[in-house]
């Protein structure tokens, strides 16, 4: 990634955090149950945990002095958010909602979507798959920016049904 951008991806167990992390880095290998910080180029994979139990909370704000962007990852599958409302706005690092699991069967992508922007009350949220590639383009491209406004650019320059901007 160009000029230093670092993404620290955090989500519930079993989110995806992981397998997107590998997709991203065009990893082939399986995901396995995160245990702890997990540093890769330029993603770190945080465990389920540190999200869904605030005692590990600062563990993800201490992480986030280390990176440019927070991705929010929302399980398409599972209709219960673990993020508080407007817990992006705890953090001074670019917010990006990240719908996963998109292509499942049971996915119900408009309530994921719905969940996120509970989170994230204003910036992008993208519908991904890492099965099919959906999406990862786009991931890669924000983190890429170095403000919201540059953000908010590359969403509006892109205009594709997978990402929108709130």
């Amino acid at each position: 990634m160009a000029k230093q951008t670092k993404a620290m991806l955090v989500g519930s167990i079993g989110a995806g955090k992981s397998t997107l992390t590998n997709a991203l880095l065009g990893r082939k290998v399986k995901a396995v149950k995160t245990q702890s910080l997990v540093y890769y180029d330029w993603i770190v994979d945080t465990p389920g945990e540190y999200i869904e139990n605030p005692l590990f909370y600062k563990n993800i704000m201490a992480t986030a002095l280390e990176v440019t962007h927070v991705l929010y990852l929302q399980d398409a599958t599972n209709l219960k958010t673990i993020f508080p409302p407007g817990f992006s706005t705890g953090f001074n690092k670019l917010p990006i909602g990240v719908v996963t699991k998109s292509d499942a069967e049971i996915a119900n992508v408009e309530e994921a979507i719905r969940q996120l922007r509970r989170v994230i009350p204003y910036g992008p949220i993208i519908i991904s798959s890492s099965v099919t590639g959906v999406g990862l383009k786009e991931i890669k491209g924000l983190v890429e920016c170095h403000t919201m406004t540059e953000m908010k650019e590359y969403v509006e320059g892109i205009n594709i049904a997978e990402i929108i901007f709130i």
